[in-house]
């Protein structure tokens, strides 16, 4: 019989779907432009180094929350970012978590009553994060961050920049850790074993599509719901992601990452998962003037997110 341990992860990725704009190195300019070169360089060259994760971005703002007083905003803001090569073109997508964590927080205030807010965030410490930001925004006017993040499922206004056949996923598999298992893999569990330490890659579900198909499937989508719905939510969502993305290099990748998310639902529902094909049909529905099946359509899509929305109260 063989030994088998099973170590579980001390940081696991949150329950959250990622919206990110990858911008090639012309868009960035002086002096941050050659930063990033020679940081993409160190990333895809022969002696590459492993490029940022996800989970380590969620580790260190982990570590920040858990410090006492929180530390709600990094006093520095990230020097890292995702890279990406393709047609001969490298891509980066800045973290720029000290922006992210500023909007987060401006969200979590939305949420949380004043009572629970000042259990997690004291309110000196969001005093002190808001005037931070306040400073931030008046010397940097055109900010804007290359990651949107929402937690417990995918919003329809995303799934509208996306075609199915953009649609990339790759099962959970066991790979080889020689340097061993110290409880932080990037999966859920890694299995010790006399043959060394096997650590299971969690399934990945993504789509990219060229800035330029995105901006067209917002501009479409958004001139069919405004003739078919009344101003709400939807159209109001639509419309704000169709600004967000006009802010970039239109030679830009979007991409759309279930990142955490892929740990709520099974490695079968991601398989069968069809939302950017609903999307699609309920957009396609409206057009003909077909509300009835419009509405399946988006039903469908509501419903299947809906389930995975309330695994966040299970206890």
């Amino acid at each position: 019989m063989r030994d088998v341990t099973v170590l579980r992860t001390s940081v696991r990725p949150p329950y959250a779907a990622h919206l990110r704009v990858y911008e090639p190195l012309a868009a960035f300019r002086e002096p941050e432009r050659s930063y990033w070169q020679g940081y993409a360089a160190e990333r895809l060259g022969p002696s590459a180094v492993a490029g940022a994760t996800a989970l380590e971005e969620g580790r260190q703002r982990l570590a920040d929350l858990i410090a006492v007083p929180p530390v709600a905003v990094p006093e520095q803001e990230s020097r890292d970012a995702f890279v990406h090569a393709a047609g001969g073109v490298t891509y980066l997508c800045p973290w720029r978590t000290r922006l992210r964590s500023w909007m987060a927080l401006e969200e979590l205030q939305e949420l949380l009553p004043p009572t629970l807010l000042d259990a997690v965030v004291p309110q000196v410490v969001r005093q002190q994060a808001e005037a931070d930001w306040d400073r931030w925004r008046a010397q940097n006017p055109d900010g804007r961050p290359w990651i949107l993040t929402s937690t417990w499922h995918v919003p329809v206004r995303w799934l509208l920049l996306f075609g199915p056949e953009e649609r990339e996923f790759a099962p959970a598999h066991w790979q080889q850790d020689p340097a061993g298992a110290d409880g932080e893999a990037p999966d859920a569990v890694a299995e010790g074993q006399s043959g060394g330490v096997k650590r299971r890659i969690a399934p990945v579900m993504r789509y990219r599509t060229p800035m330029a198909q995105a901006r067209r499937r917002v501009a479409r989508g958004y001139r069919v719901l405004r003739e078919a719905l009344d101003d709400g939510p939807m159209v109001a969502g639509v419309e704000q992601v169709g600004r967000w993305l006009e802010e970039f290099h239109p030679r830009s990748l979007v991409e759309l990452d279930y990142g955490g998310l892929v740990n709520a639902i099974s490695e079968e529902g991601l398989a069968e998962d069809s939302s950017v094909q609903d999307v699609a049909d309920g957009i396609a529905a409206l057009r003909a003037g077909d509300g009835a099946a419009a509405g399946r359509s988006y039903r469908a899509v509501t419903e299947r997110w809906r389930r995975i929305q309330e695994l966040q109260y299970a206890n």
